[in-house]
């Protein structure tokens, strides 16, 4: 086990460019001027896994930009998006500033620059004095994961600017996520410590490590707390329950499971690979798009858990993924999922974008 601190075993230069911070403070620990370019340089040759020029393919770029922009097109001025029953959900908003900014935009700068700004804009205005992220005649049934989402955004958003009203508002999030933990180390629906499953606890775990890489400080016992729901969730052949309670695995929440683990600082051990080599059982293909539930929800984690797993994991996982994604794609340039057409496009834009390495929360 590691310790719940920033983990970088492979960094781009334009990675470097996005999350600058963190950077300097790396090099100066290690004493080194090495530049960005350099360092990619021998990271390649340590790691013999393509680059992103080369698994990126022409076809999933193009793919990627038509959903970027067809985003951008939907995006109210507040900077809210209106689709279904999701209309103005601040989840929706955060995914998709975190899609703009998988592409390369960071807040006031490139292609969607203004697009990632008002997604801040919007969350900033809809953070309740408690902490609480959330928007009552416009959140789903669990607010905890508009919450969870919104804070991960933030935390990203922070990073990249080091504004002091993000960050007194990031502050209050991120105490709410640690003040709401359970007894038995997760977090549910609502705000309130009561009971837990892993779905949602992925969600507020994954905040609470981009927060902690921005700079924030999070105690380390919710951490350790939360690491003990998770193992605890998994079951015996690498899949995850719903609840400690008991449950059959399922892919969705076997990736978020991984994903919990990892955010949490745990790159290896018995839970990874079991986990890994059960999520190795749903490689992605085409013609399984429209049959599988939470298709999105649980592919966003597993390109996540194959991208820090790295290797044969990550090289067998993307080019499926990639490949059904963009076989799937509208005319219109969405991928249509039964949350909302937002939602689903900005899901397969941060997968299919996965390479690029730009997010903090992202990066190896």
């Amino acid at each position: 086990m590691r310790d719940f601190a920033p983990n970088s075993r492979q960094r781009t230069p334009a990675a470097d460019m996005l999350s600058r911070r963190h950077f300097l403070t790396r090099a100066a620990i290690a004493g080194t001027a090495m530049s960005g370019l350099a360092r990619h340089a021998l990271a390649q040759k340590k790691d013999p896994e393509k680059s992103a020029a080369e698994l990126i393919t022409p076809a999933a770029a193009r793919a990627a930009e038509r959903g970027l922009t067809l985003l951008a097109s939907r995006q109210d001025e507040d900077g809210s998006f209106h689709s279904g029953g999701y209309s103005r959900n601040v989840a929706i908003c955060a995914l998709a500033g975190m899609a703009f900014m998988s592409g390369g935009s960071t807040p006031g700068r490139g292609p969607h620059g203004r697009n990632v700004d008002k997604c801040i804009d919007y969350i900033l205005a809809n953070t309740q004095e408690s902490g609480f992220i959330n928007i009552p005649n416009a959140s789903s049934h669990g607010p905890m994961y508009g919450h969870g989402f919104a804070t991960l955004f933030l935390a990203e958003a922070y990073g990249m600017t080091m504004r002091g009203d993000i960050r007194d508002k990031l502050t209050k999030a991120v105490h709410l996520i640690a003040n709401t933990q359970n007894n038995e180390g997760g977090w549910r629906y609502q705000p309130q410590r009561r009971d837990a499953d892993i779905s949602v606890t992925i969600c507020e775990v994954m905040a609470l490590r981009a927060a902690r890489n921005a700079g924030l400080f999070v105690p380390r016992e919710t951490i350790d707390r939360c690491t003990e729901y998770v193992k605890k969730s998994q079951n015996a052949d690498g899949g995850f329950m719903y609840m400690i309670q008991g449950g059959q695995s399922a892919f969705p929440r076997s990736a978020a499971g991984i994903v919990a683990l990892y955010s949490a600082g745990i790159y290896e051990g018995p839970e990874i690979k079991k986990g890994l080599d059960y999520l190795m059982g749903f490689i992605p293909q085409a013609n399984e798009f429209n049959r599988e539930s939470h298709y999105f929800y649980g592919h966003y984690y597993a390109v996540q858990a194959m991208w820090h797993a790295g290797g044969e994991y990550w090289s067998k996982w993307y080019p499926a993924v990639r490949d059904a994604l963009v076989s799937r794609q509208a005319d219109d340039g969405s991928w249509i999922d039964s949350i909302c057409m937002e939602y689903g496009t900005s899901m397969a834009c941060i997968i299919l974008q996965m390479p690029n390495n730009y997010l903090p929360i992202f990066q190896r």
